[in-house]
């Protein structure tokens, strides 16, 4: 069954560039997944800084075991905190 995350993210004003490029990189990368069904970026009017991000995946369980894993994600995960 199908599962759907919803992240939320207050980005660092300073960041944000550095932000949406990391995580478009991913983005793309996630899009030839097998089990990656769709992806949906919503930035919040009130604020340039704030962002929801859907992902919608086949597998929690491959997500935690396999996704979380993949290469393409290591730049942005290290840069989150």
């Amino acid at each position: 069954m199908a599962i759907t995350y919803l992240i939320k993210f207050d980005v660092v004003p300073a960041q944000r560039d550095r932000f949406l490029s990391l995580l478009n990189g991913v983005l793309d990368a996630m899009r030839s997944e097998p089990m990656f069904h769709q992806a949906i970026l919503h930035r919040d009017p009130e604020s340039d800084n704030r962002f929801m991000l859907y992902e919608t995946w086949e597998s929690h369980e491959d997500v935690l075991s396999v996704q979380l894993n993949r290469p393409y994600r290591e730049a942005y995960h290290q840069a989150l905190p």
